[in-house]
C-alpha cells in the first residue's frame, strides 16, 4: 500500500430491501452439527427428548441413532441465512409458514441452506419493503430435510420520513 493510500476498514456487506428481487436466491454457509448442537439447544429450550440426547434408546428407534431436533434444524438455517449480510437492516421478523421436517438430521452431518425471494414488494412506507423467502435446508448428501417460508419487514435504502412534532406531543 502506497504511502498516500488510506486503509479501508471492511466488514460483512450492508444489504437492503432493494438489493434483492423476486427470483433470487441467496446461498447461506454451511454447518456440520456436533453433539453439542444437541446438547446446548436442549439445556437452553427444555426439550429433552430421549430421542436427541439418548444414545442408547435412540439406537433402538427406527432412525438407529439421535437425531437433532427440528426446530434447531430451523434455527440454524435462519442463523446461517443472515451470514450472508442481506438481514443486517431487518426491521422486523414477520414469522414462519409452511415448516415442513422431511428427513432426520444426525450428528456428524453437514447443513446447507438456501433461500428464493418469493415475494419482494414495498410496503406503504417508502423506507421498508417485505421479503419472502422459501428456504430449503440439505444435507451434505443432497437429501432436503426442511423447507420453510419466513417473512422479513427490511429497511430500504431510502431515508425514514421525517416526523414533525409540535411540544407537548410523545412519538
Amino acid at each position: 500500500m502506497s504511502a498516500t493510500a488510506a486503509a479501508r476498514r471492511l466488514g460483512r456487506p450492508e444489504h437492503y430491501w432493494d438489493d434483492l428481487r423476486q427470483g433470487d436466491v441467496i446461498d447461506a454457509p454451511g454447518i456440520t452439527v456436533s453433539e453439542a448442537h444437541l446438547v446446548n439447544w436442549a439445556g437452553l429450550t427444555g426439550d429433552l427428548v430421549s430421542l436427541h440426547l439418548d444414545a442408547e434408546y435412540a439406537s433402538s428407534t427406527d432412525f438407529g441413532q439421535r437425531i437433532t431436533h427440528g426446530p434447531l434444524t430451523l434455527s440454524l438455517s435462519l442463523g446461517l441465512m443472515t451470514q450472508t449480510g442481506y438481514f443486517t437492516h431487518v426491521v422486523a421478523w414477520l414469522g414462519l409458514d409452511e415448516v415442513r421436517a422431511q428427513a432426520p438430521v444426525f450428528i456428524g452431518d453437514t447443513l446447507s441452506v438456501s433461500a428464493e425471494v418469493i415475494e419482494a414488494r414495498l410496503t406503504s412506507r417508502p423506507d421498508r419493503g417485505l421479503w419472502a423467502l422459501r428456504y430449503t435446508v440439505l444435507k451434505q448428501d443432497g437429501t432436503r430435510v426442511m423447507t420453510f417460508e419466513s417473512r422479513f419487514l427490511i429497511a430500504t435504502g431510502a431515508p425514514a420520513p421525517t416526523t414533525h412534532l409540535t411540544p407537548g406531543e410523545g412519538a
